[in-house]
C-alpha cells in the first residue's frame, strides 16, 4: 500500500504540474498574458455574470406563435400534395388558416377520400407507435376538409421551435463577439440569456427580440381597395404594413425564404446610402430565379418581421442569386439587419419578460467576499488539521492547496465558468477535502491503539479508510451530477465544482498525502508515531 513505483509518482507530479500550468493565467494580468508563448496555455478561468457584471434577460415564446407557424408549413405540404396527386392534380378552392386549423374545400367531390388519403400519409408520424401531429377529417361544408393539428403535435413544435430558438440565439451573440454568454432553456417556453461584460442591455433586446423572417411574396395588384381599406383581403392574400407607410396586399404564399440565404453584408446602394447585401445557396438562387423568370412585370414584397421593407417591380430576370436591400438604414441598423439574415429566422417571436443588469462593481464585491470566504476557510482548516494531528495535519494543508490549484487548473481547460456558487461550492469542497485525511489519520490512531508498530499503523489506516472514502464520494459525485443535469444557472455552477472538487479532493488525500507519508516512513525509519 506504502510502495510507490517510480511511473506512478512520476505521473502523479505531472499530472499536478499540468494543472498548476493551466491555473498559472489566472493569477496573470493581461499584459503577461500577451508574452506567453503560442502553444502553452493562456485561458483563464471564465467569470459568470454575477462576478464580471452584465445583462440577463428573459425570454419568452407564445405557443400560439408556434401553432400558427405550424399551420402556414401545413399549408404547402397540403398545396404540394394535393398538385402531386395520383391522377392528376386535386382542385381545392378557399383555403383558409382560422381558428388554430387549416381547411379547404377539395372542388371535385369524387376526390375528397382521395384527398383526405393523401394528406394522412403524407403526415403520418415517423417513429414507430408515435402520435400523430395533425388529424385530416371532413368538414361540415359539402367538399370540405380540415387539417387540425393535434396536442402532441404542438407540443412537438414548440419542443422544436425552442431548441432552434437557443441556436439562432447563439448565432446572434457570437457574432456581437461577447465571450461565454450563458443560454439555457427554463421551463417549456421560455429562454434565460446571460452575457458577462455587457452593461448596456438595450442593444441585446435590440438583436434578440427580432424574428429576421425574411419573405419575397408577389403583391396582389387585383385587390378591390374598398375591401383592403375594411381590413378585408382576398382569399390567398393577406394585408401588411409598409415601412413607408400605408399597406400592401401580397399573396399569403411566400415565393422564397430568407431559409436559403447564406449570406448577408453592409453594402451601399446606388445613392452611397448604407444597404444589406444578400446572397442564396444554389437551391435559393435557382427558385428566386425561376420566380422572377415567370413574373417579369409583376411587383413583388420584400417583407421583414411582417413589415413591407419594399415593394419593386420585377423588370427582369434576377439570375444571379443575390439581392439587395435598400431603406432608411444608418450603417449600424444595417449591420443589425445583416446579423439577423446571416444568423437565421427565430421561429418563434420572443417577447423579454425579465431584464436585469449587474453592475462590474457588485461583481468585484462578490470576488473580494468569495477571496476572503475562501481565505478563511483554508486557515481554519489548516490550523484545525495541524494543531490536531501535527505532521500528517501539514502533509494534509499540503494536499488541501494543490486541490484548490487542481480545480482552477481543470476548470480553465475545460472553460467552465466560475459562478458566484461556484466559489460556495470550491469553500464547501476545501471544507470536505480534508475529511479523506481525517478518516485516515483517526484509523491510523485506532492502530496505534491496537499496539501496531508505525508502518504498519500507517498502511493498515490508509487502506481500511480508503474504501469508505472511495463509497462516500462516489455517492457525492451521484448527488453533483443529478444536480448538473437537473439544475440550472446558479445550481449547474455549484455542482461543477463540486463535482470536480469531490475527484480532486479524493486525489489528494488518497494519493499525494500516501506518497509523502511513504516517503517519510522511508526516509526517516521513525519508530515511534504522534500522530
Amino acid at each position: 500500500m506504502l510502495d510507490f513505483p517510480k511511473w506512478k509518482s512520476w505521473s502523479m507530479w505531472l499530472a499536478v504540474a499540468l494543472c498548476m500550468l493551466l491555473a498559472l493565467p489566472n493569477a496573470l494580468s493581461p499584459s503577461q498574458l500577451a508574452l506567453i508563448p503560442t502553444g502553452l496555455p493562456k485561458s483563464q478561468l471564465p467569470l459568470g455574470l454575477d462576478l464580471r457584471g452584465g445583462s440577463h434577460l428573459m425570454l419568452e415564446a407564445t405557443p400560439q406563435d408556434v401553432e400558427k407557424a405550424k399551420l402556414e408549413a401545413l399549408e404547402d405540404t397540403v398545396r404540394g400534395e394535393l398538385r402531386n396527386a395520383e391522377g392528376g392534380a386535386i382542385a381545392s378552392a378557399d383555403l383558409s388558416l382560422k381558428a388554430g386549423r387549416l381547411s379547404f374545400t377539395v372542388t371535385d367531390a369524387t376526390r375528397v377520400d382521395q384527398a383526405i388519403t393523401i394528406l394522412n400519409k403524407a403526415t403520418a408520424p415517423l417513429g414507430v407507435g408515435a402520435a400523430r401531429e395533425v388529424e385530416i377529417s371532413r368538414g361540415s361544408l359539402p367538399g370540405q376538409v380540415v387539417v387540425t393539428p393535434t396536442a402532441a403535435g404542438i407540443s412537438a413544435a414548440v419542443d422544436g421551435a425552442m431548441a432552434q430558438a437557443v441556436e439562432v440565439i447563439r448565432k446572434r451573440i457570437d457574432e456581437l463577439g461577447t465571450r461565454e454568454p450563458t443560454i439555457v432553456r427554463q421551463g417549456k417556453t421560455r429562454i434565460v440569456v446571460q452575457v458577462p461584460g455587457l452593461q448596456d442591455p438595450q442593444a441585446l433586446k435590440a438583436l434578440l427580440g427580432k424574428t429576421a423572417k425574411l419573405e419575397f411574396k408577389l403583391v396582389d395588384t387585383t385587390a378591390d381597395q374598398d375591401e383592403v381599406l375594411q381590413g378585408r383581403a382576398p382569399p390567398g392574400s393577406q394585408i401588411l404594413p409598409a415601412q413607408e407607410g400605408g399597406q400592401v396586399v401580397v399573396k399569403r404564399r411566400a415565393i422564397i425564404t430568407g431559409d436559403q440565404l447564406i449570406d448577408s453584408q453592409v453594402s451601399t446602394d446606388q445613392n452611397g446610402a448604407p444597404s444589406v447585401s444578400f446572397r442564396f445557396d444554389s437551391t435559393g438562387g435557382r427558385r428566386f430565379a425561376q420566380a422572377t423568370t415567370e413574373n417579369v412585370g409583376k411587383p413583388f414584397a420584400i417583407i421583414l418581421d411582417g413589415m413591407v421593407i419594399s415593394a419593386p417591380n420585377i423588370n427582369e430576370p434576377i439570375l444571379g442569386g443575390s439581392g439587395e436591400i435598400s431603406g432608411s438604414y444608418t450603417v449600424a441598423t444595417a449591420n443589425e439587419l445583416a446579423i439577423l439574415l446571416r444568423s437565421g429566422k427565430l421561429p418563434v417571436e420572443l417577447k423579454v419578460v425579465e431584464e436585469r443588469t449587474v453592475g462590474p462593481d457588485l461583481g468585484a464585491d462578490s470576488i473580494r467576499a468569495g477571496i476572503i470566504a475562501s481565505t478563511v476557510a483554508v486557515l481554519a482548516v489548516a490550523g484545525l488539521m495541524i494543531m490536531t494531528y501535527g505532521r500528517f495535519g501539514v502533509y494534509s494543508v499540503f494536499a488541501l492547496g494543490i486541490n484548490v490549484i487542481m480545480i482552477l487548473g481543470i476548470m480553465s481547460a475545460a472553460g467552465f465558468t466560475l459562478t458566484l456558487p461556484g466559489i460556495a461550492g470550491m469553500v464547501l469542497t476545501i471544507g470536505a477535502a480534508v475529511d479523506a485525511n481525517v478518516l485516515i489519520n483517526e484509523r491510523i490512531r485506532e492502530e496505534q491503539r491496537k499496539g501496531k508498530g508505525v508502518v504498519a499503523c500507517v498502511e493498515t489506516g490508509f487502506r481500511e479508510a480508503s474504501r469508505t472514502i472511495w463509497d462516500a464520494n462516489s455517492l457525492n459525485i451521484i448527488v453533483a451530477v443529478i444536480m448538473f443535469l437537473f439544475g440550472s444557472g446558479p445550481i449547474k455552477g455549484f455542482a461543477v465544482v463540486l463535482s470536480i472538487g469531490i475527484a480532486t479532493s479524493v486525489f489528494t488525500a488518497v494519493t499525494i498525502v500516501r506518497w509523502m507519508a511513504a516517503r517519510w516512513l522511508t526516509s526517516a525509519r521513525p519508530a515511534a508515531l504522534n500522530i
